[in-house]
């Protein structure tokens, strides 16, 4: 699977492993995170995050 950057801190979203701490399962692709789901990191929204 392909991870994905936050483009403003460095976040790595890696579907592989989700955002349990956000309620996000393993295994969920970037694609169907949720329209309002936000960096953990510094809460701006998916559409920064780049494709590694």
């Amino acid at each position: 699977m392909v991870k994905y950057i936050c483009d403003a801190c460095g976040y790595e979203y890696v579907p592989e492993n989700g955002d349990p701490d956000n309620g996000i399962a393993p295994g969920t692709a970037f694609e169907d995170l949720p329209d309002d789901w936000v960096c953990p990191i510094c809460g701006l929204e998916k559409s920064i995050f780049v494709e590694e």
